[in-house]
């Protein structure tokens, strides 16, 4: 197949657009239009580009570079919980260092080889050269397995306290659901005589049951539940595109496959069921509709930029959830969700909550028990016909208190959702409200089910520890709504003996004001120098922290030599220490940058030095081997102090700089120091 021109136009564009495109959509991408053209383009670059310079420059370990970018360039882009980053994180870093190791190694072992050739001893020098390069694997082995101690050390003493952060955390999302009026905020427009009985959607494959989600809300501010809020990046608030598909196998449910036709609906809202795994758009407006469709998928909650209206249709599979028994909740425990907090709860909530439920009891039994009871105790009316009872509309804070506190309580379907989630909340429990459609049962032979306004609905969805978010309708029953009773101050007044219950635990709320009190008598008594010298403290503390594991393989260096020296100069035969001290002064000669020759004697590495103390040393240490005359301790001595003598003499003349790198030299542990000679011919 070949390439078209208006392929090659896409492809040209998308090199050059796709990239804040991949921002805005959710991943995986999959085969979604052009998106993957970026990866195809940095893929191919990188890959060409790293490969030209490990087979032409003349530093090839430099190409270790462009896959390192790569693989950051793919971390920035990507999203913001990944799975296993940092087993990704060392798994890449391990393959770098193992690569650029075993290319010097190959390197090493080349040059070596070449050398052999023109020199004596060749079988010797190949024990040598594996040798040598067993030792070089093993000091990047230490050093490696240094700095992952260390890296892993300062994560446990000073681990991160906010979330992983990629571009796409700080991309502000085309569409913004706190742009658009709350849809709970419409509710009754749709109870309306005009809108009841008119045909919103069609649906086909809708089983028995099930229920049509409109949009799920987490946020209430005192007056209504909206969709994100405006000071907290709440799950429900973050829209993305959507790509091809989405993965939803970890989403416990059923398939679901519906196929909905827009009648006289009209709105950003693209109503779905459960968690959505792919839609397709139809009509004639497939492409534009595609194009601007966004999708949460914490909550399930699709969105269209442009507004669906009639003539708007698409297909969608997703895996759906029936309604939860109340029984789930009576042995839960709240789940994990962090959502935006409430500023303003209604003034009875928290009472009506101690009445329906004993505080002595567990949060799941007590959230039942309040269900329960706005089940038993509530009756529902839309107040819009003259034959239904008052019953005002919204689901402020005003609202709420005005529900707990008539008698007989009377509401709709919005003002108990509302109710139940607040209670909830309450409770510690994560909760949202979710409205939509609830359809009567299909005609018998009918594949088709058509909602009207008047089948809007309202529900809360609550999230526990060991099942995730199950859905509740705390909805009362249809049944006629008893005369109100008159307000009667005596009837409502307490007695003076009912002891009011506190908001919360009583016990949590002592030891919440004991910590507080605590707190306050500590701050108060702590001296304001003693707290800036502590926090002095704390931040040295980790400063030298990091800097001991920055320094940790130079240290390393350090301590082996010292050790190693404290080994050759320890009490015992004279002549291993006489020995011992011409290897020490020989290994402070190659640390200090000398290039001694290829197997060379000690008379050739002392004229390398330049001098008569090295000859001298030279010449006492040969007499010491060959002599058939044994020695002493004190001559071992005598070697040992010109040994340190020399040592001190070799960095005479040389900076501070140059001193260093001899301290933190690792020449002497390789004992192939003619190589770096010949290398720099």
């Amino acid at each position: 197949m070949l390439p078209t021109l208006a392929g090659m136009r896409e492809l040209l564009a998308a090199s050059a657009l796709a990239w804040k495109q991949l921002l805005t959509i959710t991943l995986p991408v999959g085969s979604y239009q052009t998106l993957l053209v970026p990866v195809f383009v940095l893929l191919l670059l990188g890959t060409v580009s790293s490969l030209s310079i490990v087979l032409r420059a003349f530093r090839p370990a430099f190409g270790a570079i462009l896959p390192v970018v790569v693989f950051w360039v793919g971390v920035a882009f990507g999203p913001e919980d990944p799975a296993y980053p940092v087993e990704r994180g060392l798994a890449m870093l391990s393959v770098t260092i193992g690569w650029v190791v075993w290319l010097r190694w190959d390197r090493r072992t080349a040059a070596i080889k070449r050398m052999s050739l023109d020199q004596e001893g060749a079988a010797s020098s190949s024990g040598e050269a594996r040798r040598a390069s067993v030792r070089g694997f093993l000091a990047a082995g230490i050093i490696l397995a240094l700095a992952a101690a260390g890296g892993a050390t300062a994560t446990a003493g000073y681990p991160l306290v906010n979330d992983r952060e990629v571009l796409r955390s700080n991309v502000i999302q085309p569409f913004d659901p706190r742009d658009q009026i709350s849809p709970l905020a419409g509710f009754r427009r749709y109870l309306q005589p005009e809108a009841a009985d008119t045909p919103m959607f069609t649906i086909h494959g809708m089983p028995a049951g099930q229920r049509l989600e409109l949009a799920t809300m987490d946020t209430y501010d005192g007056v209504v539940y909206s969709v994100g809020s405006d000071t907290v990046t709440s799950e429900a608030g973050s829209f993305t595109r959507m790509p091809y598909r989405l993965d939803q196998s970890g989403a416990g449910g059923h398939l679901l496959d519906l196929t909905v036709e827009v009648e006289e609906y009209s709105g950003v809202w693209a109503p779905g069921s459960g968690q959505l795994e792919e839609i397709t758009f139809t009509g004639g407006r497939a492409a534009e509709l595609a194009d601007n469709f966004f999708y949460n998928n914490a909550t399930g909650t699709g969105a269209v930029t442009l507004s669906l209206h009639a003539g708007d249709g698409y297909r969608l599979t997703s895996i759906a959830k029936p309604l939860a028994s109340l029984d789930l909740l009576a042995t839960s425990l709240p789940g994990p969700a962090s959502l935006p907090p409430i500023p303003v709860l209604p003034d009875e909530l928290a009472n009506t909550l101690n009445l329906f439920a004993p505080v002595s009891d567990p949060p799941g039994v007590r959230l039942v028990q309040a269900i329960s009871t706005l089940k038993l105790q509530g009756y529902v009316s839309h107040g819009i016909s003259p034959d239904e009872p008052e019953s005002r509309s919204g689901h402020a804070s005003d609202r709420i208190t005005q529900l707990l506190t008539e008698k007989p309580m009377v509401g709709d379907q919005e003002q108990y959702a509302v109710t139940a989630a607040l209670m909830a909340r309450q409770l510690g429990f994560p909760a949202r409200v979710i409205m939509g459609f609830v359809p009567g049962q299909p005609q018998p032979g009918e594949d088709s089910t058509t909602i009207l306004g008047g089948d809007v609905s309202a529900w809360v969805e609550v999230q526990t520890a060991t099942d995730g978010w199950l859905s509740f309708d705390p909805t009362p029953p249809i049944r006629p709504v008893p005369p109100k009773l008159p307000e009667d101050p005596t009837v409502v007044a307490r007695p003076e003996s009912a002891v009011q219950p506190p908001v919360a635990d009583p016990q949590q709320q002592e030891s919440a004001a004991s910590l507080e009190s605590e707190q306050e008598e500590d701050d108060a008594a702590s001296d304001p120098w003693m707290a800036l010298l502590l926090r002095i403290a704390v931040i040295a503390g980790w400063t030298a922290a990091g800097i001991l594991v920055v320094l940790s393989p130079f240290l390393l260096i350090i301590a082996a030599k010292w050790r190693r020296r404290r080994l050759r100069a320890a009490p015992g035969d004279p002549l291993r220490r006489i020995s011992g001290g011409w290897q020490e002064f020989e290994d402070n000669v190659r640390d200090h940058g000398y290039l001694t020759p290829e197997s060379a004697t000690r008379s050739e590495v002392a004229q390398t030095v330049g001098g008569m103390r090295p000859l001298v040393l030279a010449s006492v240490t040969d007499r010491a081997m060959f002599s058939p005359i044994e020695s002493n301790a004190a001559d071992a001595d005598r070697v040992w102090a010109s040994v340190r003598d020399l040592r001190e003499s070799l960095g005479v003349g040389k900076g501070r700089w140059e001193r260093l790198k001899a301290l933190i030299s690792v020449r002497s542990f390789d004992r192939y120091h003619g190589l770096r000679k010949g290398r720099d011919k």
